[in-house]
C-alpha cells in the first residue's frame, strides 16, 4: 500500500470510526504501530513530534525510518509531523517526504495563528500534505493544553474558514501526558463543534481517556485520535518486568523486542476501540 494520503484516508472514513495517529519516539514504536495496522486492516498515523526531533537531535535518521516503515507496509499509513511550530523544520519535513503536519499556533493570538497557519495551508495544499492546526488560548501552565480549556464553536469555524486547513484538533476535556484515564471529554461541544467545523477533528491527550470516553468522542465527531504517552508506559513496563525477569540479560534486542510487542498489543486495542 505504501505511504498513503490523509485526504485519502479520510475520505474513505466509515461513519462510527476514527483514524488512529500513533507517537514514535523508537523505531521499534513505528514497527510495532505498523504491524498492528496491518493485522487490523486500519489505517493509521505514524506521528514524530518536534519533541522528539530534539531527543534525536535531528530529523532525518528517525523521519526516514518512518518513511520506510510506512512505504513498506500493507497498510494505510501517513507519516505526521506533530506539534511543530518551528516553520524551517516543516519545510525539511516536507522536503524529507512528510505527508502530514501539524502546526501548533496555540502560542500565538488568534490573529497571527490564522496568518501564520494559513499562509502555511496555502503551501502545504500545493504541496498535496494535509495540514493539521489548532486554536490557542491562555488556560494555565498547559496554555490550551490544559483539561480546562474548551475550543469555542464559533472561533474554530471561523478559524477554518480564514485558514483552509485540512483538520483541527479541538480542546475538549483532554491533556497531554496524562498517565491515568481520568480525562472526562465534553461531549456535547465535540457534538456542536463538529456541526460547525467541515474538517476532521482531532482529539490529543487521548491516553488520559477511557475506552468508553473515546467512543462516545467519535459518535460525537472526533474522526483523528492521537495516542503517545499510554504507548510509552506500556513499553517502559515492558522493559522493566522483562529485565526484572532476566537480571542478566545485557541484549537490547530481547527487552525492545518485548516493549515491541506490548506497543503493538496496545495499538491493537485502541485501533479495536476506533471501530475496527
Amino acid at each position: 500500500m505504501s505511504l498513503v494520503s490523509p485526504f485519502e484516508m479520510f475520505s474513505q472514513l466509515s461513519a462510527g470510526k476514527a483514524i488512529g495517529a500513533f507517537n514514535v519516539i523508537q523505531i521499534e514504536h513505528a514497527q510495532a504501530i505498523v504491524s498492528a495496522a496491518e493485522e487490523m486492516n486500519a489505517p493509521v498515523f505514524l506521528q514524530l513530534s518536534q519533541n522528539a526531533i530534539k531527543y534525536h537531535g535531528a530529523l532525518a535518521p528517525i523521519g526516514l525510518a518512518m518513511l520506510s516503515i510506512a512505504q513498506a507496509s500493507s497498510a494505510q499509513v501517513a507519516v505526521h509531523l506533530d506539534h511543530a511550530d518551528d516553520l524551517t523544520l516543516i519545510s525539511e519535513a516536507i522536503s524529507l517526504g512528510f505527508n502530514s503536519i501539524m502546526f501548533d499556533g496555540s502560542h500565538l493570538t488568534f490573529a497571527d495563528n490564522v496568518s501564520t497557519t494559513k499562509s502555511l495551508s496555502s503551501k502545504c495544499r500545493d504541496a498535496g500534505i494535509w495540514l493539521e492546526a489548532e486554536l490557542g488560548e491562555i488556560g494555565g501552565k498547559d496554555g490550551v493544553h490544559s483539561p480546562t480549556v474548551r475550543t469555542k464553536p464559533g472561533e474554530a469555524a471561523a478559524f477554518v474558514s480564514e485558514t483552509s486547513v485540512d483538520g483541527l484538533a479541538v480542546a475538549v476535556g483532554s491533556s497531554h501526558a496524562m498517565t491515568t484515564k481520568e480525562a472526562a471529554l465534553d461531549v456535547d461541544l465535540i457534538s456542536t463543534i463538529h456541526k460547525v467545523v467541515d474538517v476532521p477533528l482531532v482529539l490529543h491527550g487521548s491516553s488520559g481517556v477511557s475506552d468508553e470516553n473515546i467512543a462516545a468522542a467519535i459518535r460525537a465527531g472526533i474522526r483523528k485520535i492521537n495516542v503517545s504517552t499510554d504507548l510509552n508506559q506500556k513499553m517502559t513496563q515492558a522493559i522493566f518486568e522483562y529485565l526484572s525477569a532476566n537480571p542478566n540479560s545485557h541484549d537490547p534486542r530481547k527487552y525492545l523486542g518485548a516493549a515491541r510487542t506490548a506497543v503493538k498489543s496496545a495499538v491493537s486495542n485502541y485501533l479495536h476501540i476506533f471501530g475496527y
